[in-house]
């Protein structure tokens, strides 16, 4: 399952969980004046942690690596289509809110909204 480079404009590595080299696609867009951080999850690619498990530790490794203010962003998960079979692997871009609870954190973007943001 290779992950096409479109989804991202460079490979980002990161410390995962226990400190696990780890490796995500990352695009940032500002977009009417927010700024957004998506991450896409580049599945036999990365060596260690996914995004979803590295959530907000990602975040704020990004933040700090690309002089970001953790606060004034929108993070943006990304399930890239690795043209599967298998649904599981199909397109999907969520809006991550660390400060929802567990129930609330993700919020599925419709394909209008990723439009608007990625163009």
């Amino acid at each position: 399952m290779k992950v096409s480079a479109s989804y991202y404009d460079e490979q980002f590595p990161f410390r995962g969980q226990w400190d696990m080299e780890s490796l995500c696609g990352l695009k940032i867009r500002t977009v009417n004046g927010k700024t957004y951080v998506i991450v896409t999850e580049l599945y036999q690619e990365n060596p260690g942690t996914s995004v979803t498990y590295a959530g907000q530790s990602l975040r704020d490794q990004i933040c700090e690596a690309k002089g970001l203010n953790p606060e004034a962003i929108i993070y943006l998960e990304c399930n890239p289509d690795t043209n599967s079979k298998l649904s599981f692997y199909d397109e999907e871009y969520f809006v991550v809110d660390f400060k929802a609870d567990q129930q609330h954190r993700y919020r599925r973007l419709s394909a209008d909204e990723v439009k608007q943001i990625l163009g």
